[in-house]
């Protein structure tokens, strides 16, 4: 499969394979006219990229994570496993703040020790 039909099965532009090949992320083959040519692999590979990214891996990170005996990779997933669950416990934090703020009964959030407690937390 040519790289435009390839990068419309995955939903990025074609250019996005063209970078992430020289990144050395998914390398595709080459049909003897030298075009890249996508193997149903390839696309299997895409795909876990872009899940990759959604979860906030960088390519980098990703080159790491799509081989399970890269050295590094497990460590790269550690770490951005933290990340999220720092992400998630500040956004928790976040969520608990504006609650109270729907409910808070002082006049101005200034007097209320929880609302001024937030933002210093």
């Amino acid at each position: 499969m040519r790289v435009g039909a390839a990068a419309a099965q995955v939903g990025v532009a074609a250019h996005v394979l063209r970078h992430w090949e020289d990144e050395g992320v998914v390398v595709p083959d080459r049909t003897a006219a030298g075009h890249r040519d996508y193997t149903d692999e390839h696309l299997h590979r895409l795909r876990v990229v872009r899940s990759c990214q959604r979860v906030g891996l960088r390519l980098s990170q990703i080159r790491l994570v799509l081989h399970r005996d890269a050295a590094g990779r497990d460590g790269v997933i550690a770490e951005h496993l933290e990340h999220l669950r720092r992400q998630r416990a500040e956004l928790d934090a976040a969520e608990a703040f504006l609650t109270h703020v729907l409910t808070c009964e002082h006049d101005l959030m200034s007097r209320c020790e929880r609302c001024s407690a937030y933002p210093a937390g």
